[in-house]
């Protein structure tokens, strides 16, 4: 019996060991991978384009919901809710939205003017990726490059909701065309987005401080979450890719054509917010900052682009995938510039 008792004990040893190891295999890997994010995005990029070609990808969208989740509710897990309701970023706030609003949508014009005379769709795919600011990506990159996570909540929520409201009117005003905008659909993505992985995130983290205390919390329990993120980002990537690559297989020569463009319009963005940034904000309100501004809402953007301009929605379409690929990669390099453009993140005692 004690022979029993004594080999029961051993297993669970054992069982839990291997469970250990395997947990800190994984999450030194997803530390690597959130770490190199250059290099794992491209290969992820490929991955998605090569299985688009090769597979039914029609199903993938069923994931976009629960990956976009996965993205965000790891880093609220260590956010204090209560940051969300505090003041002392409303300079950052501000400037935010004037540039999305004030400034994004008349250089996306702009530039669709001078490059797309004769090629209005084109040029509305343009003005579409810039006049939907914010995405959960926001959230995810702010965190990843030590932002101030509460202020890119505020910025995720009111950009969306502006964003929304306002779009109908820039394009009718700029390209003289009237888009509709379900305003229901717009309040459930940041009901998905925002608000499900802010209160499943309070929850988790209420739970692990009440049973393991706050400083078993801050150091073990806490710091387990974050690089979880890196797997929604990673599978959102993946899916953009998978679903676009058959539109982008067949139309190679075009996608030179609008590469230019997009590129002046995301470092004309990023070069502004982070001259902003660094003349008037510290550092993490910052770079919730520049994530604010230049994350934009690429999958709203592309809805409104498949619906509203009947047969030419695909050339508005193709504009705004290709944002969506130049708008990762762009996010991870801004990543590893942060600490020399802003300064290391202080160390919290």
């Amino acid at each position: 019996m004690d022979a029993c008792k004594l080999a029961y004990n051993h297993l669970l040893i054992n069982q839990k060991a291997i469970a250990g190891l395997l947990e800190s295999i994984v999450l030194k890997f997803l530390s690597f991978v959130s770490k190199n994010l250059i290099l794992a995005i491209p290969v992820i990029m490929l991955l998605g384009f090569g299985f688009g070609l090769l597979a039914p990808t029609g199903w993938l969208k069923s994931l976009i919901v629960p990956l976009t989740f996965l993205m965000v509710y790891p880093m609220m897990v260590t956010l204090k809710l209560t940051k969300v309701l505090e003041g002392g970023d409303s300079k950052a706030q501000l400037l935010a939205q004037l540039i999305n609003f004030g400034i994004i949508p008349f250089v996306a014009f702009g530039l669709g003017q001078y490059f797309f005379p004769a090629q209005p769709y084109y040029a509305m795919g343009l003005l579409l990726a810039a006049l939907l600011p914010t995405s959960g990506m926001t959230i995810s990159w702010t965190g990843f490059a030590g932002g101030n996570l509460g202020a890119a909540v505020k910025m995720t929520v009111l950009g969306l909701i502006l964003g929304s409201l306002a779009t109908p009117f820039y394009v009718q005003w700029l390209m003289g065309a009237t888009v509709p905008v379900d305003l229901w659909a717009v309040f459930l993505q940041i009901v998905f987005i925002v608000f499900l992985p802010m209160v499943a995130g309070h929850f988790t983290q209420s739970y692990l401080l009440k049973k393991h205390g706050q400083k078993a919390f801050q150091a073990e329990w806490g710091p387990k979450f974050p690089p979880f993120s890196t797997l929604g980002v990673l599978g959102i990537v993946f899916v953009a890719m998978a679903l676009k690559a058959q539109q982008l297989a067949a139309q190679p020569a075009e996608l030179l054509q609008l590469i230019g463009p997009l590129l002046a319009l995301y470092g004309i963005n990023y070069l502004l917010s982070t001259l902003v940034a660094k003349a008037l904000l510290p550092r993490g309100d910052a770079i919730a900052l520049v994530y604010g501004t230049v994350m934009r809402n690429l999958s709203i953007a592309l809805a409104l682009a498949m619906n509203a301009f009947g047969s030419a929605s695909s050339d508005a379409a193709l504009v705004i995938t290709l944002a969506y690929i130049i708008q990762v990669q762009s996010a991870a390099w801004y990543v590893k510039l942060t600490d020399t453009l802003f300064g290391k993140k202080p160390v919290q005692a």
